[in-house]
């Protein structure tokens, strides 16, 4: 299960990316999670909160369950838990910027805090 939920967490991440990109390239642009403007992933993928040092923070998650990933093939689940754990933290963190600074909703966002949990209480089942 923690490899689906890498598997999945990349996918997110990689379609998270696609949406900044086209955003930066095409003006207007909408993606299919845009739904008016208090639901935009473009919104929260283009804001200010949307890149740490830089890099859009999609490079960092598809890092992050890239090496979930490779971790769940050599069942390395202490290792597992403690990234889970930060990915965790750092989603709040996350969270906290999308809902409360950009009062917005972001379904891929979302979806990506739900892995996050998910991979993190999977973790210390395992």
């Amino acid at each position: 299960m923690i490899l689906i939920l890498g598997i999945l967490g990349l996918l997110l991440s990689l379609y998270a990316l696609y949406i900044e990109k086209r955003a930066e390239k095409q003006k207007g642009y909408k993606a299919a999670c845009d739904f008016n403007n208090k639901m935009s992933c473009t919104k929260a993928f283009t804001s200010k909160y949307g890149k740490t040092f830089g890099l859009p923070n999609s490079v960092y998650g598809m890092a992050f369950y890239l090496l979930i990933i490779i971790l769940s093939f050599f069942n390395q689940v202490r290792i597992i838990q403690v990234l889970a754990f930060l990915a965790v933290l750092g989603s709040c963190c996350l969270a906290y910027m999308l809902y409360v600074k950009l009062r917005d909703v972001c379904i891929v966002c979302t979806a990506i805090y739900i892995v996050n949990i998910l991979l993190l209480i999977l973790s210390f089942r395992m």
